[in-house]
């Protein structure tokens, strides 16, 4: 029997209130963290400006759309590239920028309404886009797992294989809590397994204090990081309207009405500058929450907003952070291989599910450009930066779309 539904304006007692959050924030942990891990940066930083930034998108959104923001996986490429070149303080300053760029979007979104997103992302590049970010991010997994050194240690690949195989299995094989939080119990199995084999130091974890302060970090402005950071805006733009759907057709409200698109772009530029002010990365809807929404139909954002307080509870804790530091790469590296393969997936899932049809000249043209700009480590100097990976393969999709429209509007034939 399914459970009753809680409605997005209720408020849950306590007993059930405080599962229901704790929920939500184990559904979104072992991705959250994934990302500061990955950048080498604090992750009770981005667990307290999670939370923080949840708040703020609950309150403009009036409470009534359920979503939890966690760190967004669309900027780890490009965080990447800035970190290695002009260090982490100006990839804030990228973030900041983007930030304001949702709040502009959701400027003309209120003035003019939103048709003009479909026509200048269509889902033939967002899906091409999506596939990039994934396909881009691959190297870093199989660096983490310890499959591409020139000495590869055949204990450390173990134990990554070891933990993709137990995500896998949760991912595919289990039902219940196990199919909710394939990440982060393949993360604590694979940690388990690494402890055992002698490849995980708990010395940190104990000599750590009970509650300590996140780290903050300060931006540094940069042109060269926003040039290369803004593309990435673009995808998690049209990541959160597609995310908005899904919601609003679990919860049976039309979330584009009310509280309307502008507000909740505004929740999330808001959001994401706060994150870059203090050193925390951008924030995103996560899909494994709403994948929570749909399984125990309890959409009160009364839940969400207990989930988003414990998120910052949990940011104080010096132990927690310290465990989260530990994690082994490899553990990193089995979680991540699978982890940015589904994400490729979902951009290929984009084009099946949009119908995309491949043999049309048009559509071929765009697929093939943003694919081979993308993986092909192709870069242009523009002076101040390089634009590359994904985002010159975003730009170069836009672009050609671009183009194809006034092509159209010439009269000239690129259907075909």
């Amino acid at each position: 029997m399914r459970s009753e539904i809680i409605p997005v304006d209720a408020i849950p007692p306590f007993s059930t209130l405080f599962p229901l959050s704790l929920q939500h924030l184990f559904a979104m942990f072992g991705a959250t963290i994934l990302v500061p891990v990955i950048l080498g940066v604090d992750p009770a930083t981005a667990l307290l400006f999670n939370g923080i930034g949840t708040l703020i998108f609950l309150i403009i959104c009036q409470w009534k759309v359920p979503a939890y923001l966690g760190s967004s996986f669309v900027y780890i490429a490009p965080s990447l590239m800035i970190i290695g070149t002009y260090g982490y303080g100006s990839a804030l300053s990228g973030y900041i920028a983007s930030g304001f760029f949702f709040l502009i979007v959701a400027f003309i979104i209120y003035k003019f309404g939103s048709g003009w997103v479909r026509v200048i992302f269509p889902d033939v590049v967002m899906g091409s886009v999506v596939t990039i970010i994934g396909l881009g991010l691959a190297p870093t997994a199989a660096k983490y797992a310890g499959l591409v050194v020139d000495n590869p240690d055949l204990h450390i690949i173990a134990i990554s294989l070891f933990t993709l195989l137990v995500t896998i299995l949760c991912m595919t094989l289990f039902k219940g809590v196990f199919r909710i939080l394939p990440i982060l119990i393949g993360i604590i199995v694979g940690t388990a397994f690494a402890g055992i084999t002698g490849h995980f130091n708990t010395d940190l974890i104990v000599n750590a204090p009970w509650v300590s302060m996140p780290t903050l970090y300060t931006p540094v402005l940069s042109i060269n990081a926003m040039i290369i950071i803004l593309p990435a805006s673009f995808v998690t733009l049209v990541e959160l309207f597609g995310h908005v759907q899904v919601t609003g057709t679990i919860i049976g409200k039309d979330l584009f009405k009310d509280p309307g698109l502008a507000r909740m772009l505004c929740g999330k530029g808001v959001s994401t500058i706060l994150s870059g002010c203090f050193g925390s990365t951008p924030n995103t809807t996560y899909s494994e929450n709403i994948g929570v929404l749909a399984i125990t139909r309890a959409y009160s954002t009364a839940i969400l907003g207990g989930t988003a307080l414990l998120g910052i509870l949990f940011s104080f804790c010096g132990k927690i952070s310290a465990a989260i530091r530990c994690i082994p790469d490899p553990v990193i590296g089995g979680v991540s291989l699978i982890l940015f393969g589904v994400i490729a997936a979902q951009g290929i899932k984009i084009l099946m599910d949009s119908r995309i049809d491949l043999s049309n000249g048009r559509n071929m043209i765009l697929v093939s450009v943003i694919l081979v700009i993308g993986v092909s480590g192709a870069m242009i100097d523009l002076g101040p930066a390089n634009l590359e990976g994904m985002s010159l393969a975003t730009i170069a999709g836009v672009g050609l779309n671009l183009i194809f429209i006034l092509a159209d509007k010439m009269g000239w034939s690129v259907n075909n």
